[in-house]
């Protein structure tokens, strides 16, 4: 099953015996959405000390521009997220979201936007622009990042790639260079399906991570990074989370940011405080009304909303997803070498003694 082993066939954590709360959906991703895609592009060549990659999500399919309702929350500010003025201001956004390196962020913003204009060729004949959605975080350790091996072209691979269904975590796209806890980390995925006034609505998560010192790692409860402290190596926080919420329950902008906030708790979860170096960024967006906008021929917009006196359940799940879907990113990695410093190993999480953890 999907929520038991990622598409390499390596076990996820749940397979591993860890007793994360909540019901996932059938395939513990974000693609449990409906109409969510995932496509990745993963960058390896040692020889040229290149270890990243470009993540790409679409909320919608099609070739006929349909903005989702969206909100933005940055936990710690030291990052980059393109497109949140206008998702502030607006309460949405339109195309698809990137995430890839800090030094990646142009490259992937023209793709984006020749993606655009290329997918709405209609909607770009009249006076229209783009502001696509692009995040990063910083894989200089294991990658040579002032490279730029990452090129438009890379970007519109991971364009090319997009589909549902199982999604690959660890080290693949953006994640490819990233490190969380100190042990190799990268992509990671989760869901949950919560019932709200008779409907099952769905809440899931995509995670670029990339942050935190190893002491700091709690799993469910389990301090995981005192107990495994072996090849340890930063002494302050250097590292960022960009977070990527989806849901197909009926949100305003104004609970899709509450929604995105509480995502923060999740991160939280895993022992982060966000440190002063972190860039600990989230994006939630809702496909539930195929309405907004484009209904610029009315003088009055139609849309659906969520009673805000029942959220709870969609933020308790956001909480969750998030939580497993960093989890998820640790026990997808295997060890790697760094680029800087040359010749020190990135460990991967022992999931042997993890397991053994929960057994216990």
């Amino acid at each position: 099953m999907s929520t038991q082993a990622r598409p390499a066939g390596k076990p996820r954590a749940r397979a591993l015996g860890l007793p994360f709360p909540g019901t996932p959906g059938p395939l513990n991703a974000i693609t449990d959405v409906a109409g969510v895609q995932v496509g990745f592009c993963t960058l390896i060549d040692p020889a040229r000390n290149c270890r990243t990659g470009v993540t790409a999500i679409l909320p919608r399919p099609g070739h006929v521009p349909a903005p989702v309702p969206a909100g933005f929350f940055s936990l710690n500010g030291n990052g980059e997220m393109t497109g949140t003025h206008w998702i502030a201001h607006a309460g949405h956004f339109l195309g698809p979201v990137l995430i890839s390196n800090t030094h990646a962020i142009g490259a992937c913003h023209t793709a984006a936007t020749r993606w655009m204009i290329d997918t709405y060729a209609e909607h770009f004949r009249g006076m229209a622009w783009a502001m696509p959605v692009v995040a990063e975080t910083y894989d200089g350790i294991l990658n040579d990042i002032n490279a730029m091996h990452v090129q438009p072209e890379h970007a519109m691979a991971a364009l090319a790639d997009l589909k549902g269904g199982p999604v690959a975590e660890g080290a693949v796209g953006g994640g490819t260079g990233m490190i969380a806890y100190e042990f190799k980390a990268g992509t990671g995925t989760s869901s949950r399906r919560v019932g709200i006034g008779g409907q099952v609505y769905t809440v899931a998560v995509l995670v670029q991570a990339n942050h935190g010192r190893r002491g700091w790692l709690n799993i469910l409860g389990q301090r995981v990074g005192q107990l495994m402290p072996e090849g340890a190596f930063r002494t302050q926080d250097q590292g960022s989370i960009i977070t990527i919420v989806a849901t197909d329950a009926p949100l305003s902008p104004l609970y899709l940011q509450a929604l995105a906030r509480r995502a923060s708790l999740g991160v939280g979860r895993g022992g982060t405080p966000g440190g002063n170096s972190s860039g600990d960024l989230f994006l939630a967006f809702s496909v539930a009304d195929p309405g907004l906008p484009p209904q610029a021929d009315r003088p009055i917009l139609t849309r659906h909303e969520l009673n805000g006196d029942l959220v709870d359940p969609l933020y308790l799940a956001a909480v969750e997803a998030t939580e497993e879907a960093v989890v998820n990113a640790l026990v997808a990695a295997d060890p790697v070498p760094a680029f800087r410093p040359a010749g020190q190993m990135i460990p991967a999480i022992d999931t042997t003694r993890l397991a053994a953890l929960f057994r216990a």
